[in-house]
């Protein structure tokens, strides 16, 4: 961005005197542009024994498979922004939130909240950012096309709690942090 968005004019990046990081400054009215992470919702949408994957539409990471999930909206809570990424995405009416899994990701400004809910009455479609949508065993689980090392965390998490917990409402809150690694090619 290179102009005000209160005055419009061109704007330059500084360390605002009050401040210790570079900030987009206007010169003319002295506001600041603060940029800051941006909070990302999913659902690890769980129906009998498996769980819910969409193959992405979009991009980034267009064809890989990946938890209903998106940015969350200003007037919402991180639970109902999954729940409404997982209607979006999969046509999937999710209940029975419970936050499951956070990521840190501060090389590209993201964290990840990921919540384990339960999929109403087995009922879901293909929404227009997903080619396809399907239920999957962990024996069925296409770990070579999984867009984000988020996901890849969860669905590995997931699978180590169900055979350690007897109920959902016992698996831990899972936090991690997902640093730059040449080895992940996909955050």
């Amino acid at each position: 961005m290179r102009y005000c968005l209160e005055c419009g004019h061109e704007a330059e990046r500084k360390i605002p005197a009050t401040d210790n990081i570079p900030r987009l400054v206007c010169p003319n009215c002295g506001y600041i542009h603060y940029e800051n992470p941006k909070v990302i919702c999913g659902s690890l949408v769980v129906y009998k024994d498996r769980v819910l994957l969409c193959r992405r539409a979009i991009e980034p990471q267009y064809g890989l498979w990946t938890i209903p999930a998106g940015f969350m909206e200003n007037g919402e809570t991180m639970a109902e922004g999954a729940a409404r990424e997982s209607f979006e995405e999969a046509d999937a009416v999710v209940i029975n939130p419970n936050l499951y899994c956070i990521y840190d990701i501060p090389d590209i400004g993201q964290i990840y909240s990921i919540y384990l809910t339960d999929l109403k009455d087995g009922a879901y479609g293909i929404g227009s950012e997903s080619l396809d949508c399907a239920l999957f065993s962990e024996e069925d689980i296409p770990w070579d096309t999984i867009a984000f090392e988020a996901v890849r965390r969860t669905l590995t998490s997931y699978f180590a709690d169900r055979k350690q917990f007897n109920e959902l409402s016992d698996f831990p809150i899972h936090q991690d942090l997902i640093g730059k690694d040449q080895s992940i090619k996909r955050y």
